[in-house]
């Protein structure tokens, strides 16, 4: 292998080794402590720091309630806009994205109840 070949080598193990460290740096958090994700959640992030990679868990009844990824208007507007992620496992795991990142229930009145979070990850 020649000096060129070495490097580049060298290069993708570095990279790769960067990518393991922040995944394992990355935090896993259950929405709602152990209520889960339900009503008044809105303050739930409150006091803790995400980061990019992180995942948020959200845990709860899919008969009663879903998970919406939604843009800034959304959260807001307690609306779903069009082409919106929708999660209706019950047990849905997200990983957080560098910046805000907005979720509702958008079963009728459940988002105006408090049932949103915005996450901040640096």
């Amino acid at each position: 292998m020649g000096a060129v070949g070495r490097g580049s080598a060298i290069m993708v193990a570095l990279v790769l080794c960067l990518m393991v460290v922040e995944m394992a740096d990355a935090a896993t958090y259950t929405v709602g402590d152990a209520a889960g994700w339900t009503f008044n959640t809105v303050g739930w992030p409150r006091g803790k720091r995400f980061r990019a990679g992180d995942t948020l868990v959200f845990s709860y009844n899919p008969r009663a309630h879903n998970v919406v990824a939604v843009n800034r208007g959304g959260y807001d507007s307690c609306r779903t806009p069009r082409g919106a992620k929708v999660y209706r496992s019950g047990k849905d795991q997200i990983r957080l994205v560098r910046g805000q990142n907005y979720f509702i229930c958008n079963f009728p009145g459940h988002c105006e109840s408090g049932m949103k979070i915005a996450v901040n990850a640096a």
